[in-house]
């Protein structure tokens, strides 16, 4: 009897506590139709690709012109008129080659007479120096004659020297570019007589943003490509540590080969400078796009499918692909699609393999 209403008071108790249990339990909300929609309605489908990270040497790309890396103006170095002038605009010379001839203007005769002067004074001397060994004449004395005919050498030696100035002869290897003088003009000391370009080797001048200065270096690869077509091979030679007063740009001497001569001065050329590498990877141009925040960048896909957003920085451009820092290697960048979605949805991912046109550069 007892444990006939113990079992009836632990039903009691049991219905009791299951009944209070629906009150004491939240109530589920209902879902809203919208989401119950969102969630029914298929993912939308977007192109992806997994990207590569390397260590890309990047290129930083300038204009400018050729110079020639010897360029003379050859001048007078004494007075005279012009009696010959044994080269024309556009010829070749070695270094020595005769230029131009200047009259005589009296200085071989001048060599003539500094030579006789010069023999007077080795024949006074040779019979100073025979009395004074017969003790004849005194030993200060000998040491005078000898100071004299070392003035006359000396003479001697002006006077050649002044004959040989009368020659205009090339100082440098190269081609004569400018004659700005004709037979019978006459020409005074340091007047300008021929322009001698040398053509090999010859320069690439650009002009370097400060920005930029810390990234380039003497001895770096570059690459010139001309205005005519011509695509040649050169290094860094000289890099300016003053900029240019009016641009505020640093001048860059970038030397390369011209064995024939065949580039002149002053074509317009394209240098780009090989940089140090660096860790970037080459994507579309096209799926570079901008972040709800404005942040330059990539949309990516995780392997759940949810989008993310990866800021990138620019390394180099080129026509038709960018190369970008701040990727990692095997994410999955959306190619195409990129600009229907944004960061935090659910989308299907479907991959194709990363195409990119080759530069045109």
């Amino acid at each position: 009897m007892i444990w006939a209403r113990i079992s009836a008071l632990a039903v009691l108790v049991l219905a009791s506590l299951w009944v209070a249990s629906g009150y004491l339990r939240p109530a589920t909300p209902p879902v809203p139709p919208a989401r119950v929609a969102e969630q029914q309605r298929p993912l939308f489908k977007v192109a992806v690709a997994p990207v590569r990270v390397v260590a890309h040497a990047r290129r930083l790309t300038l204009t400018g012109r050729t110079q020639s890396d010897q360029r003379v103006m050859v001048s007078a170095r004494t007075s005279g008129i012009i009696t010959r002038l044994a080269v024309s605009r556009g010829a070749q010379v070695a270094v020595g080659d005769l230029i131009a001839e200047l009259s005589d203007e009296a200085r071989e005769a001048n060599v003539a007479q500094a030579r006789a002067r010069l023999a007077q004074r080795a024949a006074e001397l040779e019979a100073r120096e025979a009395l004074a060994r017969r003790g004849n004449y005194p030993m200060l004395s000998l040491e005078e004659v000898r100071a004299e005919k070392r003035a006359a050498e000396a003479a001697l030696a002006s006077a050649e020297a002044e004959l040989l100035r009368a020659n205009i002869t090339a100082p440098i290897a190269g081609m004569i570019n400018d004659l700005p003088v004709e037979v019978g003009q006459g020409v005074v000391v340091g007047a300008q007589v021929a322009e001698i370009i040398a053509p090999d080797p010859i320069l690439a001048v650009v002009e370097l943003p400060e920005r930029r200065l810390g990234g380039v270096s003497v001895g770096d690869r570059a690459e010139i490509r001309l205005v005519t077509g011509e695509i040649r091979g050169g290094e860094v030679r000289f890099i300016a540590r003053r900029p240019s007063g009016q641009t505020r740009t640093y001048r860059v001497d970038v030397r390369f080969a011209n064995p024939d001569g065949a580039i002149a001065d002053g074509i317009a050329a394209e240098v780009a400078v090989v940089l140090a590498p660096v860790e970037a990877a080459q994507v579309p141009r096209s799926a570079l796009t901008f972040s709800s925040e404005g942040r330059l960048g990539l949309r990516v896909v995780d392997p759940a499918g949810m989008v993310g957003f990866a800021p990138v920085e620019l390394i180099e451009d080129d026509d038709a692909s960018i190369w970008v820092r701040g990727l990692k290697d095997g994410q999955r960048i959306i190619v195409r699609g990129q600009d229907f979605i944004r960061e935090g949805e659910r989308v299907e991912a479907v991959e194709e393999p990363l195409e990119i046109q080759a530069s045109r550069r």
